[in-house]
């Protein structure tokens, strides 16, 4: 698996973490590194980093994106999984213009269908289509 695919499954699991304990993000990232140290290797905790801060600094932009495409699915309904990828894969569209926004989906959907469930694939790739489309993300 190479870093960017590994960092983008740890930060999965740290957003995850935090949408389900809402206290002190801050604390929250510590906690999570200090747990997950042999993974953040050197070549991964960069990506990791930028992905959770990025996702928690933005989260009013990218979450209003995610309510605007997302037809018929309020943010609280998604499942945390879906949401938290979509999260990530909208602070790279916005912030990460190095990445393909193809590349981005494509990763996303991987994700998606590997933490998720049965539909989730499908129903990220529709989102983030949207978004990229819409938005104008080429």
């Amino acid at each position: 698996m190479g870093d960017r695919r590994q960092a983008r499954e740890l930060a999965l699991q740290a957003l995850f973490f935090f949408d389900m304990d809402k206290s002190d993000p801050d604390k929250n990232l510590l906690d999570f590194c200090a747990n997950n140290e042999e993974k953040l290797t050197p070549g991964v905790k960069p990506f990791f980093l930028d992905l959770v801060k990025g996702v928690v600094e933005n989260s009013a932009q990218i979450d209003a994106l995610l309510n605007k495409y997302s037809k018929n699915w309020k943010l609280s309904r998604m499942p945390v999984v879906d949401r938290n990828i979509m999260r990530m894969a909208t602070f790279e569209f916005l912030k990460c213009p190095d990445i393909p926004p193809s590349v981005t989906i494509n990763e996303a959907v991987e994700i998606g269908k590997n933490y998720g469930t049965r539909d989730s694939g499908s129903f990220i790739n529709g989102v983030l289509d949207r978004i990229k489309l819409l938005e104008g993300f080429e």
